[in-house]
Order: structure tokens, then C-alpha cells, then sequence
């Protein structure tokens, strides 16, 4: 199975350690969610723009593990979506993003280059 990850789970991020175990098949990029940010963290819901991704092979263990990490449901819930390298789980999030920041480039890795963003 695959997942494909848009944030604190990516390459060189704090929680890229939980994909230790997986094989990276590349880099996508997502059309048709907007990418927001929480602080440590994004929330991806369906939009009108894209987000820099990556795609991974992983283990139903790795699997079960992401989902207590996304809080058992609480805040994400997967869907499966197309990509180059197959279908793959996305962890979308189920909350209001009235009050969050946009990031517009659609890249995590990028969210404090664009104007008007501040530095953490």
C-alpha cells in the first residue's frame, strides 16, 4: 500500500522518522487541495490548488501507526487518492480552515518564504 505525505512527515521534518521503514517512490504534485498551516504542523482539504508531495510504499503496521498519530480520526481522515505510482492514502483534514493561513505555494517545505509569512 501507499501513502503520500505533504508535511512534518517529508523528508528532512520532524516527524519524518515515523517513514523509516518505508520506500520513498517519489515526489507528486497534488492537484485539487489547498494546504494550510496549524503551527508544527498542515491541514490538507479539497480546493483549488496543489501540494507538493511525497509518495511512499508502506507496511499496514506503518499504516496503523500514521493513523494514531493523526489522532485516530479526530482531526484527518484517509482517502484514497490517483497518482503516478499508484493509489495512496491521503490524511485529510476534518475541521473548519476559516481561521488558518493558506499557504499558496502548496509546498510545507516552502510556507515561511512567501510573503507575509513569519518565521517559527
Amino acid at each position: 500500500m501507499r501513502v503520500i505525505v505533504y508535511g512534518s512527515l517529508r523528508q528532512k521534518q520532524g516527524n519524518h522518522h515515523w517513514m523509516t521503514y518505508a520506500a520513498l517512490l517519489g515526489e507528486y504534485t497534488l492537484e485539487g487541495y489547498d494546504l494550510y498551516d496549524l503551527g508544527h504542523y498542515p491541514a490538507v482539504v479539497p480546493g483549488t490548488g496543489k501540494i507538493e508531495c511525497e509518495v511512499y510504499r508502506i507496511s499496514s503496521s506503518i499504516l496503523t501507526e500514521l493513523d494514531e498519530l493523526k489522532k485516530d480520526g479526530q482531526d484527518y481522515r484517509r482517502e484514497l487518492v490517483s497518482t503516478p505510482y499508484g493509489s495512496a492514502w491521503i490524511y485529510l483534514y476534518q475541521h473548519s480552515v476559516d481561521d488558518l493561513v493558506r499557504i499558496n505555494c502548496g509546498d510545507w517545505l516552502k510556507r515561511n518564504e512567501e510573503p507575509g509569512s513569519e518565521s517559527e
